[in-house]
C-alpha cells in the first residue's frame, strides 16, 4: 500500500505532462503506467505542434491551444537541461496545403473565423505560386495552403521519454505494468484508493485519470463522464534524406535525423491498431502529388496507432462533484498541448494552482445533452 499525494493514472504524453506539472509545482507524485500493453496513442502521434484551425466553433479552445504554443520553447528547454534529452521542438510555423480552390475557400473562412474571434492567432493564405515560394518541392497539382507562424513540431518518443525522466528527477516515483481497474471514493475524507488487475492498491487524496481509452471505464466509479473512442491513423517512415522541406505540413514534414514522416489516415475500426495495403497506398500517393520528389524514395516504415477522441474532438478537464479531489483529463493534442498540460494542469489537479478560467466548456456532461450533435472531425 502507497500513500500519496497525487496519483496519475495513465504514462503517455497527457498523463506524463501532467504528472511532471504537478512534480514540478511541489507536489508528491506517483506515475502509474500501464506499459506496452496499453494502446499507446503516444507512439503514434504524427508530431505536430499546431494551432491552425484548432477550435473553430469553440474560441476556448483556440486560445488554450495557442496559449499552449507559446509556452512550449519554455518546457523544451527545461526538459533538455534537466534531463539531457532534446525533443526537437522546431517552431518555424507551419503549412497546412490544400489541392482545390473550393477547399482553399473553407480554410480562409475558417481561419478568419477562429483569428476574428479569438485573436494571436495570424495565418497567411497563399496561392500556388506563393506557397512554391516556401516549400519549392510541392507539386504542380498542389492549389495552394495556409500558413501559421506559430506552428511546429517535435520528437514525440523523445518527449514521452523526456517526461518520465524529468519526472523522476523531480522526486516522483513511476510504475510500469499497471492495469487500474478500480478506483473507490472513501467518503471518511481518506480521498481514494486505487487497485490494480493484480491487486496492488495505492491511496491519495487526489487522483487524475489520464488512461487514454481506459478512461471509459474509470471515470463513471468517481462520478465523471469521459467518453473516448479509438480512431485509427497509420502513419509511413522514409529513409533519411537530405533536408528538402523546412517547415512541417498537414500531409508531411522532416525529423531532424532527416525522415520523412508521412501521414495519416482517419479510421473508425475499433481497437484494431494494425496496418493495412489500401491506407499505405492512400497515404503514399497523396504524399507524392504533394512532393514528387519523393516518388524515388524508399519506406522504411509504417505502423497504426489509435487516437483517443471524445464525440466532438475536443478534450475533456473535469474535476468531480461527487468525488472531489478526482479529475479526469483526455486529449488528442497530446503534443500539441503538451506545455499548457504540464504549467497549468499539473498544478490544478494537485490543488497547487488555480483552475483554468472557462473550462466548463471542456466538461464531459456536454456529451448528455440530448438537444446537442457532435463531430470529431479534425
Amino acid at each position: 500500500m502507497q500513500t500519496q499525494e497525487l496519483v496519475v493514472i495513465g504514462g503517455g504524453l497527457v498523463g506524463a505532462a501532467i504528472a511532471y506539472g504537478a512534480a514540478r509545482a511541489g507536489a508528491p507524485v506517483t506515475l502509474l503506467d500501464q506499459g506496452d500493453v496499453a494502446h499507446r496513442a503516444s507512439r503514434g502521434n504524427f508530431g505536430l505542434v499546431w494551432v491552425q484551425s484548432k477550435g473553430d466553433k469553440v474560441p476556448r479552445y483556440a486560445r488554450w491551444s495557442r496559449d499552449a504554443l507559446t509556452c512550449w520553447p519554455a518546457l523544451a528547454k527545461e526538459l533538455l537541461e534537466l534531463t539531457g534529452v532534446d525533443v526537437a521542438l522546431h517552431q518555424p510555423g507551419g503549412f497546412w496545403i490544400g489541392f482545390s480552390e473550393a477547399e482553399m475557400e473553407a480554410r480562409q473562412v475558417m481561419l478568419e473565423r477562429i483569428n476574428s474571434s479569438v485573436g494571436g492567432i495570424p495565418y497567411e493564405m497563399l496561392d500556388h505560386a506563393a506557397l512554391k515560394a516556401r516549400l519549392p518541392a510541392i507539386g504542380p497539382a498542389v492549389a495552394g495552403g495556409s500558413y501559421c507562424p506559430l506552428d511546429g513540431h517535435a520528437n514525440p518518443l523523445m518527449l514521452l521519454h523526456a517526461l518520465h525522466a524529468g519526472l523522476k528527477a523531480r522526486g516522483a516515483r513511476v510504475v510500469s505494468s499497471v492495469d487500474v481497474t478500480q478506483i473507490t471514493h472513501q467518503q471518511s475524507g481518506a480521498g481514494f484508493e486505487i487497485k490494480s488487475k493484480d491487486g496492488k492498491s495505492w491511496r491519495a487524496p487526489r487522483v487524475v485519470l489520464a488512461a487514454g481509452l481506459g478512461n471509459n471505464e474509470l471515470a463513471p466509479q468517481v462520478g465523471l463522464h469521459a467518453p473516448v473512442l479509438p480512431n485509427r491513423g497509420q502513419v509511413l517512415i522514409t529513409e533519411r534524406l537530405k533536408p528538402f522541406l523546412p517547415y512541417p505540413t498537414n500531409k508531411a514534414r522532416q525529423t531532424n535525423e532527416g525522415s520523412v514522416q508521412l501521414g495519416y489516415s482517419v479510421e473508425d475500426v475499433g481497437l484494431d491498431d494494425g496496418t493495412t495495403v489500401s491506407a499505405v497506398e492512400w497515404i503514399a500517393k497523396r504524399a507524392v502529388t504533394t512532393f514528387p520528389v519523393l516518388s524515388s524514395v524508399r519506406l522504411v516504415r509504417a505502423w497504426g496507432a489509435l487516437r483517443v477522441l471524445t464525440p466532438d474532438g475536443l478534450p475533456i478537464y473535469q474535476e468531480s462533484a461527487s468525488c472531489p479531489g478526482a479529475f479526469v483529463a483526455t486529449s488528442h493534442s497530446g503534443v500539441s498541448l503538451a506545455a499548457a498540460h504540464a504549467q497549468v494542469i499539473g498544478p490544478w489537479v494537485a490543488g497547487l494552482g488555480a483552475a483554468p478560467d472557462a473550462f466548463e466548456v471542456f466538461a464531459g456532461e456536454r456529451f448528455l445533452d440530448p438537444n446537442r450533435s457532435f463531430s470529431n472531425a479534425h
